[in-house]
């Protein structure tokens, strides 16, 4: 899906404008219908691909159709990890034909497979993301945002995203550090937000917009501490590792995705989610020790090289080959039982 189709690169083809749709505490964007899966079907068609690789391809958009529309090599990877639900129940008898077509599957963590093998009752290799060790690795430090200071990114506005623990643990924090100041980056906003917490704490917050990637580097690489409160929802957690790489000192929640990444707290500090109290505790714990911050951010920095595109496009490439033993390549399927079973139509 693509918002502008004017300003594409060559590589690119747009099956058209997304509409976005809650989902999981978040919103996605999502495209669908009749119009896409002609797009969907000519791209196959005319695209000579060895193995077609398929990012949630039981949510209905673009890779569900593109699953319905190719036949061949396919890989599927799915990132979502959540509770079930009963849509989940209204939509298995389409999705059943899709995950039988999947030649391998991917999940991007632990958390991810078992949402695979609950909802869908199949099982998956787990492969994280990837992110780009290097550039993390080589931030500058910023002296506006290092000392006792606690960084946040993320689309705040989101409940999920726990800003308001935060801000409900920092009365404690402050009794310790007077100094303190909160760096939050990130869509949203921030008047908006700023209602909802106390005025007395407003002169601690300052709330930075978007910020680019290398901004982003220089940012983790010079806060005090690496806020992740988050309280669910979440599958992998790709900001921690990117925090990580950075060389920052984590504090996060205590939710599945993030203490399998941090490695049950070898990695970085969790906290009991939700738990405002226990997160001020070890956010002053953590500020009182700076040898500690810097022990457990250099583990965490050498960790976080797991997590370079360097190694992880090695194990998807080993998913590929293992998708593509038969020889077969990815073709235009010659029916459409799935898309007129959606449609109501006799197949």
């Amino acid at each position: 899906p693509a918002i502008d189709e004017d300003n594409l690169p060559d590589f690119v083809t747009s099956a058209g404008r997304p509409i976005a749709i809650p989902y999981n505490g978040a919103v996605a964007r999502v495209l669908f219908g009749p119009i896409a899966f002609s797009r969907v079907r000519q791209w196959i068609a005319n695209g000579n691909f060895d193995v077609l690789h398929l990012h949630e391809p039981a949510i209905p958009s673009i890779s569900l159709l593109a699953c319905w529309a190719a036949e061949g090599p396919m890989v599927g990877t799915f990132h979502a990890a959540a509770k079930r639900q009963k849509v989940t129940f209204a939509v298995a008898p389409i999705l059943e034909p899709v995950i039988e077509k999947l030649t391998a599957r991917i999940a991007v963590s632990e958390a991810a497979r078992e949402t695979l093998t609950e909802h869908l009752e199949t099982d998956a290799i787990v492969v994280p993301n990837g992110i780009y060790a290097d550039l993390y690795r080589d931030g500058v430090i910023d002296q506006r945002w290092t000392g006792n200071t606690l960084g946040f990114i993320g689309r705040f506005e989101e409940k999920r995203k726990g800003l308001d623990v935060l801000v409900a643990a920092l009365p404690s924090i402050i009794a310790k550090f007077p100094d303190l100041k909160v760096f939050v980056a990130g869509p949203g906003d921030a008047q908006e937000v700023l209602k909802e917490i106390d005025p007395y704490l407003h002169a601690r917050f300052e709330f930075l917009g978007r910020i680019s990637e290398s901004e982003k580097a220089n940012f983790l690489a010079s806060v005090g501490l690496y806020i992740a409160p988050n309280t669910g929802g979440e599958s992998f957690g790709i900001i921690l590792a990117e925090a990580l790489a950075g060389g920052a000192s984590v504090v996060a929640s205590d939710i599945p995705a993030f203490d399998s990444l941090l490695g049950h707290g070898a990695y970085g500090t969790l906290f009991a989610s939700e738990d405002s109290q226990d997160l001020a505790k070890k956010v002053i714990a953590l500020l009182g020790d700076e040898e500690g911050r810097r022990v457990i951010a250099q583990r965490g920095k050498k960790y976080a090289q797991e997590f370079d595109w360097d190694f992880v496009a090695e194990k998807i490439y080993d998913v590929y080959e293992m998708a593509m033993v038969g020889g077969s390549r990815v073709t235009l399927s010659s029916e459409n039982r799935a898309w007129n079973k959606f449609l109501g139509r006799q197949s």
